[in-house]
Parts: structure tokens; C-alpha cells; sequence
């Protein structure tokens, strides 16, 4: 299973994250997962708040390379130099 970062949030998108989390009685990482399957995967059926990110979404360009998102971690580490 794929894993994902999202840098520089806004603060206040993460307390609202937060607090849909409590709200919801789960983790602030399951809303996550919940908001995206919400947004991404919605077969038009329920709730369409989302509806515009999907759009939003779905009009980025295919570009670009996984490579492009790897942690610092996972790239090569510089030879040791005296």
C-alpha cells in the first residue's frame, strides 16, 4: 500500500482535518484516507461536496515521474569526503 506526504498545509486545514477526525471518532490519518477515498473514488451516488477537487483533479496533466516524490532518505547518500 502506497503511502503519501503532503507538505506545507495551512494550519488551519490541519486543525479542521482534526476536527473532522474527532467528530468522526477516528484517527486524523483514517479522515485523510476517508476524505480522499470521499473525493476520488465517489461513484455519484452520496455526498458530492467534493466534487470540485475531483475536477480539479482529474484535469492535471499526466506528468512528471514517481521518482520525482522520493523522500531525501531514499535517494543516494553523498560519498564520505576526508
Amino acid at each position: 500500500m502506497a503511502q503519501l506526504i503532503v507538505r506545507k498545509l495551512p494550519d488551519q486545514i490541519v486543525r479542521r482535518l482534526k476536527q473532522v477526525a474527532a467528530d468522526s471518532g477516528v484517527s486524523t490519518e483514517e479522515a485523510h484516507r476517508l476524505i480522499l477515498r470521499q473525493a476520488l473514488l465517489s461513484d455519484g451516488k452520496g455526498d458530492d461536496r467534493f466534487a470540485p477537487l475531483k475536477n480539479i483533479l482529474r484535469e492535471m496533466p499526466d506528468i512528471g515521474d514517481d521518482s520525482d516524490f522520493a523522500r531525501l532518505s531514499d535517494l543516494p547518500t553523498a560519498p564520505n569526503l576526508p
